[in-house]
């Protein structure tokens, strides 16, 4: 009989550990942040017992692709992310984070570095080390692992953004994403897809990529085309990838329109074969539409598109653009300026790809949710239930287990996150208790911020986050700093 004591002791539940392996009966006992044992703890007491019989025990959820980088500072409870059972974002993707940001050399914020805040106010920080140490200062409820974002270095390093980098420009990110790395940034992403990065040539991303050589980190990449082009998209992430010697993850991995529909068979066969001669991984989303900045190169391969902000027109959010169109009696173009700077909801997939997507053994979840926008994208509130309830339990992609291995030991050991992603000792105790015959995304795209059901208990690092349909006012989420 253990006669152990435990700050938290979780009993009677199924632990599905994160690496794969079939399930098993066990308890989980907590100690000074970390999991002291896993096995029978019968007669173990704890200052906090936490029933889970009837229920999985998991490791907390590693969101791969998040834009949380300032949401962790203006609402530090997380509520759209414990509410998931997510305990660590990654965040800084697509080519965008909070810092380093230069202050004083515009007077707004360009886009797509706007679908982090609209006004420069919002970007306090010279330094990636200067965010770095205020999410330390001032925790959330969850855990960050921070990318920096290429854009984001091309933003401080250049005057104007509409051609590529000068040689001392490029000098000058290279700098920039060193002091990132030094101060505990995961990797570097990039989304030349946008008008920022665009016209950034291969030998800048690969002169800007090279400095991952000296501290290992990851190459996060928004490809420069989800369409027509995708093979010579991926190819470029690979070469960027390779120049920096960095694991390549191709984010929110799609095909765009209904000509590439079902393509998704060619470009994972083209991935495994990459795969073969450097580490690849994807990351997805399980819904049929995306969101980010309006754009007009949206329209023509959209079937819907639902605007999601407009800062010179709230009260749209939320609604059709047709609709918005037609009611200022102009065309869905001319109503894309006028609503600008403006967020949008794209209904661009193909169910067939999203799934085949999903279940590829070398896919992670990612919820590439949009926090600061007034009418989000259900994946914001939704993405982690509905994997595991659609998706798992409702139409058998793949098995509980493969699951959770996807939101759990996958991207731990992808991003080097140490001693997260599996139930085992010594392990940070980041853990989520749900009901998997009932766990679902509630969130829609008429009412998008509808909270999940079926997440009872979640753990952060040790400390009970999130109970009853609600968050604790726990606050001990900590900065997993690369290690360089």
């Amino acid at each position: 009989m253990n006669h152990e004591r435990y700050d938290v002791l979780i009993r009677a539940g199924t632990v599905i550990d994160g690496t794969g392996a079939d399930r098993v009966r066990a308890d989980v006992g907590v100690r000074d942040g970390h999991i002291a044992a896993v096995g029978d703890l019968h007669g173990a007491r704890a200052d906090v017992e936490l029933d889970a019989a009837g229920r999985i025990v998991a490791p907390g959820f590693i969101d791969t692709h998040t834009h949380d980088d300032r949401y962790l500072s203006i609402a530090p409870g997380m509520p759209a992310k414990l509410s998931q059972g997510v305990t660590t974002v990654v965040t800084g993707n697509c080519g965008i984070s909070l810092a380093p940001w230069r202050s004083g050399w515009r007077s707004d914020v360009p886009a797509p570095v706007n679908l982090l805040g609209n006004e420069v106010a919002d970007f306090p920080y010279e330094t990636f080390g200067a965010y770095l140490d205020n999410l330390e200062r001032d925790p959330p409820a969850v855990n960050a692992a921070c990318l920096v974002g290429h854009t984001s270095l091309r933003a401080a390093a250049m005057d104007d953004l509409n051609r590529p980098a000068t040689a001392s420009e490029v000098a000058h990110m290279q700098d920039l994403l060193r002091e990132a790395m030094q101060s505990g940034a995961i990797g570097l992403s990039t989304g030349t897809a946008y008008p920022a990065a665009m016209p950034a040539t291969l030998d800048e991303l690969i002169a800007v990529a090279s400095v991952l050589r000296e501290y290992g980190g990851v190459y996060a990449s928004h490809i420069r085309d989800e369409g027509d082009r995708i093979f010579a998209a991926l190819d470029e992430a690979f070469a960027v990838g390779a120049a920096g010697d960095a694991p390549v993850l191709i984010s929110h991995h799609k095909l765009i329109g209904p000509r590439n529909h079902g393509r998704s068979v060619e470009t994972l066969a083209h991935i495994s074969q990459i795969g073969q001669r450097q580490e690849v991984a994807l990351d997805c989303y399980p819904y049929v539409a995306g969101s980010t900045i309006l754009r007009k190169d949206r329209l023509a391969v959209s079937s819907r598109i639902i605007v999601t902000k407009s800062v010179p027109y709230p009260q749209y959010a939320g609604r059709d653009l047709d609709d918005i169109a037609q009611d200022m009696g102009m065309s869905p173009e001319d109503a894309v300026d006028v609503l600008q700077p403006a967020g949008a909801i794209y209904f661009i997939m193909d169910e067939a790809d999203v799934e085949r997507i999903l279940a590829y053994p070398g896919t992670m979840i990612g919820s590439d949710g949009m926090p600061h926008d007034p009418a989000p994208h259900p994946r914001l509130w939704g993405t982690f239930p509905r994997v595991l309830g659609h998706y798992c339990r409702d139409i058998g992609l793949f098995t509980l287990e493969q699951a959770v291995h996807k939101m759990t030991g996958k991207p731990a050991s992808y991003f080097r996150l140490p001693r997260r992603g599996h139930i085992a000792a010594g392990h940070a105790a980041d853990l989520v208790v749900f009901d998997a015959d009932t766990i679902a995304d509630k969130a829609t795209w008429a009412s998008p911020t509808r909270q999940a059901e079926g997440i009872d208990y979640v753990l952060v690092n040790g400390n009970v986050a999130w109970r009853g349909g609600e968050g604790t006012g726990a606050r001990s989420g900590k900065v997993i700093r690369g290690e360089c």
